[in-house]
């Protein structure tokens, strides 16, 4: 008996114990590429939205809702992108739940295009906020951090091993936003035309003008006198292309373009729902549209 004590107190005190690594779900595919980026070879969360599926209109399916009631961490973006997570976050607890767009110190935009940097203490109405932050890599390396403190707090023996993948993640993205930052410079002054507005931390970010969005706030297809106005805008702007979105159907772009001379380009993916799953999918999205908006011809 002392025997058998002795081997599964020595089992539970080896460094990364498959027992004492917590459960996570993730509710988007960038989300689960920062825990995964975390989390390294201890373990891997599982995700909710799967490829090619539009993080922002889900229903979970049992075997899900079943992942959801074990999970030792919840890691979601918040109710502004995944809202149908909205009340399974509730009743999970603050305690098993990190949200985050609440992560202090959060840049956060307004869904009308304003900007709040360093907020993320919850104090915006959930409608207000354009939920799409991972698209700053700022936030993200903020993001990686916090993950890491989330996963420490419940596994202790492997808290040393999440902060050194977290830091070892915010180093290279850093070394990537420098990279993006150099090879979006040339293209500053482009005015560029996109299915929705999804992309003002991009462009934000890395000194791009405005996207024109064909649809504004969510994916809603524009009415007539929107389209019209979205005419007279291009006419005025001068915009030299115009982008699909993964996930929307690009008919009401073509549309608005129809006659305008503009090239549309390859559709932008920012949720990367059409990449491989795991810690390269976060950067991934972000040199993907930088090559995609970078590769707009100069009128």
């Amino acid at each position: 008996m002392i025997r058998l004590t002795q081997f599964l107190t020595a089992l539970l005190c080896l460094p990364g114990a498959a027992l004492a690594v917590p459960a996570v779900v993730a509710d988007a595919p960038v989300t689960a590429s920062l825990v995964a980026a975390v989390m390294g070879e201890l373990g891997a969360p599982q995700t909710l939205v799967g490829a090619g599926q539009d993080a922002h209109d889900l229903q979970l399916r049992p075997s899900q809702a079943s992942a959801l009631r074990r999970a030792d961490l919840l890691v979601w973006v918040g109710p502004q992108m995944t809202g149908w997570l909205d009340g399974t976050a509730d009743a999970m607890g603050t305690d098993r739940v990190l949200t985050l767009l609440d992560v202090p110190g959060t840049r956060l935009r307004d869904a009308a295009g304003g900007s709040d940097h360093g907020h993320g203490d919850g104090d915006h109405a959930h409608g207000h906020i354009d939920p799409h932050a991972w698209l700053d890599p700022t936030n993200g390396a903020l993001w990686l951090q916090a993950i890491a403190e989330a996963l420490a707090s419940r596994d202790a023996a492997n808290a040393p091993t999440y902060r050194a993948n977290a830091a070892n993640a915010v180093e290279s993205l850093a070394a990537l936003d420098a990279r993006l930052q150099a090879q979006l410079a040339p293209v500053r002054g482009l005015r560029f035309v996109v299915a929705h507005d999804a992309f003002g931390y991009f462009t934000d970010h890395y000194g791009l003008r405005p996207a024109l969005a064909v649809a504004s706030g969510g994916a809603a297809t524009p009415g007539a006198a929107r389209l019209t106005g979205l005419r007279r805008e291009l006419a005025a702007t001068g915009a030299a292309c115009a982008f699909p979105e993964a996930n929307h159907d690009a008919a009401t772009l073509t549309t608005v373009v129809e006659g305008s001379g503009i090239a549309i380009g390859p559709p932008l993916d920012p949720e990367g729902s059409g990449l491989e799953p795991g810690p390269q999918l976060y950067p991934a999205v972000l040199e993907a549209l930088a090559a995609t908006i970078g590769g707009c011809p100069q009128q």
